[in-house]
């Protein structure tokens, strides 16, 4: 397993793309998913691709990795009017940074409570297919992975009966700790059936009643080592990556020692 620890950007959603790496870089991090906060800030100076190209240089020129990315996170690929074009400008963005990883949501379309599971799934998949489209004729590297949710889209059986009707050159999954511990609680089965589809980790922990997106060892009760070992099993090569909004209320400094906090548990783990 190769497994490099990441907190994902919005850990620091205060300040620019920048300085949160040059923020990262201070407690020895060398890599993190960029968020769609951050990625929202990089759309709004200008052109996706040059922006990208721009941001990829500070990347290389600071010795950092952001191989892995959120995109849009509350945008409704078949709800959202101009669906799912407007992602396009997304998609631009991340291939010129040199996202390899782009975590993507469904669209359990909980507007519509009458529409048939068959008629749900249909629709997704028709708008994952136009994705696949816009990769496929832009020649982009990128991969979209679908995050197994609360609602609908929660089970590994649920995304891979998508990903399998897809170009696996393009599309894989990402497990959400947090999603999974408020649904089917099972982290060993959703990663080995998986398999080799599993390409992102949100890390988090929770109590089991509400996403706190909390620090593992906490007051959650993840079994974020049989996280670990299931992962080991796959032989899993990604980004052993954190989301955790729950632990940001905190001064700068004290974001800082919670990184250290979070490194000793990554190095605790990994020794395990």
């Amino acid at each position: 397993m190769e497994a490099k620890l990441s907190v994902w950007s919005s850990y620091y959603v205060e300040l620019s793309p920048e300085d949160a790496v040059r923020e990262f870089k201070k407690y020895g991090y060398s890599c993190s998913e960029l968020s769609d906060e951050h990625g929202e800030m990089l759309l709004h100076r200008g052109e996706p691709k040059a922006v990208g190209a721009a941001f990829r240089k500070f990347l290389e020129e600071e010795q950092f990795e952001m191989k892995q990315g959120h995109l849009w996170l509350k945008c409704k690929i078949c709800s959202d009017a101009g669906m799912p074009e407007n992602l396009f400008p997304w998609l631009d963005l991340y291939e010129a940074i040199g996202v390899e990883n782009a975590v993507l949501h469904c669209d359990p379309m909980i507007g519509e409570p009458d529409l048939s599971e068959e008629a749900r799934y249909a629709r997704n998949l028709a708008a994952l297919k136009k994705i696949q489209d816009y990769l496929e004729a832009h020649q982009m590297k990128l991969r979209i992975c679908l995050e197994n949710l609360r609602l609908r889209f929660y089970s590994v059986e649920e995304l891979l009966s998508l990903v399998t009707k897809l170009s696996p050159d393009h599309f894989g999954i990402c497990l959400d700790t947090g999603h999974l511990n408020l649904t089917e609680k099972n982290p060993r089965h959703f990663i080995l059936a998986a398999g080799k589809y599993l390409r992102a980790l949100h890390i988090a922990d929770n109590e089991g009643e509400t996403d706190q997106h909390l620090m593992p060892y906490g007051r959650g009760n993840v079994d974020i080592a049989a996280v670990v070992q299931a992962l080991r099993e796959i032989d899993y090569h990604g980004y052993f990556n954190y989301e955790i909004p729950g632990e940001r209320k905190a001064p700068l400094p004290i974001l800082g020692y919670k990184l250290d906090y979070i490194r000793k548990c990554y190095d605790y783990l990994m020794e395990e």
